[in-house]
């Protein structure tokens, strides 16, 4: 195992509420809403039928953006492209609208109204096995441009939901629309707690108008990227580049589902933070799986330097001093950010 290196300090995320505090959503859903979505008879995952990945058109570089050497991938974001199937859709979906899910996972916050987290293998077979698979662990590692794994079970997935009375009206002018869609966001500015992130569209979108992200480049200004279809995914480097969701007009609902990885390898720099997900989470399930990961990794990076060791000895070779103490430098200072993490 090499030294890790590290390139720029990573963003710091500052702007999000950091209270231990969780709280439940107002109000309830509509009966008719939830009915529709556990109505679908429950099947488990089958990568042959549930997966319809389609390669998206073009994939944004960190380069392009002005951000070249941030981050652990040349990627930044892709455009939205297919990856679940429209059956895999309402298999997801009759899980997040379960009564089990729904009064035990919600959350709200000053930045999202009403989340559904932590549902787990238990509460959702179906979406957890997906994400878990290696046929759509491969696809979102071929568009990311690293080999990268769920960050963690707590994380598979966050469903972000918005649902209104009726369809919000649509401007017919174009130019209004441009106004609208520049002044009026569904999430502030932000950078995300884990390296990459990918938004996958659970709602229908036909009627929509808007919905796209907006990225802040490395030179300050607003770069818009398409906002996806239902069934189709985005992709991105969230940890290291400044975003932002706008506000879609003209539809009912719009139920986006946010998973978050990290990379597979524990060669790979970690800046992972729990900033901006604690006020939504359930604390002993987070504490424990961010820990649980985190000594895993590091056990897989002093098991190996330890093979390099015995491997250094066997072959006569003088000891590297400042080598070492740099790798024991590393490893102290990501014990101390994961101390720094678990806030009480």
């Amino acid at each position: 195992m090499a030294t890790i290196t590290l390139t720029k300090t990573p963003p710091k995320i500052s702007h999000l509420a950091t209270t231990l505090q969780t709280t439940r959503p107002e109000g309830s859903l509509p009966r008719d809403f939830l009915e529709e979505a556990r109505s679908v008879e429950k099947e488990p995952f089958d990568a042959q039928k549930h997966v319809a990945y389609q390669p998206p058109k073009h994939i944004f570089s960190m380069k392009d953006i002005g951000l070249e050497g941030q981050g652990v991938s040349p990627n930044a974001v892709t455009e939205p492209f297919k990856l679940f199937s429209q059956d895999a859709i309402k298999q997801m979906r009759a899980e997040i609208f379960s009564e089990d899910v729904l009064d035990n996972c919600q959350y709200s916050s000053p930045f999202v109204r009403r989340t559904v987290r932590g549902m787990g293998p238990k509460r959702a077979p179906f979406t957890y096995d997906a994400w878990r698979s290696k046929e759509v662990l491969d696809k979102i590692s071929e568009v990311a441009g690293i080999e990268l794994v769920p960050v963690m079970d707590t994380e598979i997935s966050a469903v972000n939901i918005v649902v209104n009375g009726s369809p919000t009206a649509v401007p017919l002018s174009t130019d209004s629309q441009v106004k609208l869609e520049d002044e009026v966001s569904a999430f502030a500015w932000h950078y995300d707690s884990y390296p990459f992130v990918c938004v996958t569209m659970l709602s229908d979108c036909t009627d929509m108008v808007g919905g796209e992200t907006a990225l802040k480049t490395g030179s300050g200004e607003i770069m818009k990227v398409r906002g996806p279809a239902m069934g189709t995914a985005v992709v991105m480097q969230g940890r290291y580049i400044n975003h932002q969701a706008l506000k879609a007009l003209g539809g009912r609902e719009r139920i986006s589902m946010i998973t978050s990885f990290r990379p597979k390898s524990a060669d790979v720099k970690d800046e992972s933070v729990l900033t901006g997900v604690r006020g939504i989470s359930n604390l002993n399930e987070l504490y424990s799986d961010f820990t649980q990961y985190r000594l895993e990794l590091l056990e897989d990076r002093f098991r190996e330097r330890a093979r390099q060791q015995r491997q250094r000895v066997v072959e006569g070779k003088p000891f590297d001093t400042r080598d070492v103490k740099e790798f024991l430098r590393q490893q102290k200072d990501y014990i101390e950010i994961t101390l720094n993490e678990l806030v009480e």
